[in-house]
């Protein structure tokens, strides 16, 4: 049978995106030739998958002309290339897979929202920039057949907005069997310390990060490591210099997934700490809960709505009230100080792993793209 073209586009260097890689992976499995397409940047390190991807080079990095330049390479590129498939993921690829998708013959355009785009923090403060998004995706959401989301309550905000049908593909971990775990001491973490980790490619403001760095004045016998890249990693390396933190706080940088699981199994607390300043952070479900869960590392977390329902739901983990960092310390510590809670959640996290997994989310994926 001859295979589908399924062409993936996103706006990041393709490196770190878990979420778009499980797609990816989802579709080549299930007979499709995938081309997974993106943007080279001078730091961007080399990617081997087992389907293709293709990054483009572009004068700008960020702001308007980024997205411009980008949209319009994007739409020349889709337009002159075969595709049975094409997937949107967010709202700033959006335009150029729906142009294309209109010049095509027999072409399906999937789009998958990682977030409510229009509320993230970059934006809400840009009421300018925000109206101009706001314009692309109420001309072309609408019109979409095939969307889905993150989350119950993103996809209610959205249908509550435009009164379309969306499906929920929560960004739920593989079951995570890895042949090998590197050693503690392979990964130069302290042996006589317990390990505290936040984790991801979005360490942003109002994600609890700067608070996590405070709360190490009131921890004892313990490291935080930060492994993946942000907004604020620059502001945070400086925020535990002038606090004093520097045997505390460990910044490990971007690396590739199976490598951060290795920290995150060392962990003793994950952290999840999305503060409530915009609608996208309140309905977030960040994939490092699910991360947590599969590596058996209890978790800390704010009291955000679809966080809250796996933390407490499946009894996971401990919510904060607030993010004052000796709160927050305090929290932390009664996992890390307390045996028999910590045993408990261990063990509710095995439990949750073998439901809450993405081979299971395939099923909803199976509904869209076959």
């Amino acid at each position: 049978m001859k295979k589908k073209k399924a062409i993936v586009s996103v706006t990041n260097d393709l490196f770190t995106d878990q979420r778009v890689h499980k797609v990816c992976t989802f579709l080549k499995n299930n007979n499709f030739e995938v081309t997974l397409v993106g943007r080279k940047l001078k730091n961007s390190q080399a990617i081997h998958r087992d389907y293709a991807t293709f990054r483009f080079s572009l004068p700008f990095t960020k702001g308007a002309l980024f997205y411009a330049f980008y949209n319009i390479r994007l739409f020349f590129y889709l337009i002159f290339k075969r595709a049975d498939v094409l997937v949107s993921n967010d709202l700033d690829t959006l335009l150029a897979n729906y142009l294309a998708s209109k010049l095509k013959i027999n072409c399906q355009l999937v789009y998958d929202t990682h977030e409510y785009f229009t509320e993230v923090p970059e934006l809400v403060n840009r009421p300018k920039v925000k109206r101009i998004w706001e314009k692309i995706e109420g001309y072309i959401f609408p019109k979409l057949k095939h969307i889905y989301t993150v989350n119950q309550s993103i996809a209610d905000k959205y249908h509550a907005k435009y009164g379309v049908a969306i499906k929920v593909v929560r960004n739920i971990s593989p079951l995570w069997k890895p042949e090998t775990i590197k050693s503690k001491a392979a990964l130069n973490l302290p042996l006589d310390k317990r390990i505290i980790i936040l984790q991801g490619a979005g360490i942003n403001i109002d994600r609890g990060a700067e608070e996590a760095v405070s709360a190490m004045n009131f921890i004892d016998n313990a490291l935080l490591l930060f492994v993946g890249s942000g907004d604020i990693i620059e502001q945070l390396k400086q925020q535990v210099k002038s606090e004093n933190l520097t045997q505390k706080v460990r910044f490990i940088g971007r690396v590739p997934y199976q490598e951060m699981m290795n920290y995150t199994h060392h962990a003793h607390v994950g952290l999840t700490l999305d503060k409530d300043t915009n609608l996208n952070y309140k309905f977030s479900l960040p994939n490092k809960v699910f991360d947590y869960i599969h590596t058996l590392t209890p978790i800390v977390a704010s009291n955000r709505i679809e966080v809250a329902k796996i933390v407490e739901g499946q009894k996971v983990g401990l919510i904060i009230q607030n993010h004052d960092p000796k709160h927050v310390a305090s929290i932390i510590n009664t996992i890390l100080n307390d045996k028999e809670t910590t045993k408990r959640l261990v063990e509710n996290c095995k439990k949750s792993a073998e439901t809450l997994n993405w081979e299971n989310e395939c099923k909803t994926l199976e509904s869209i793209y076959l």
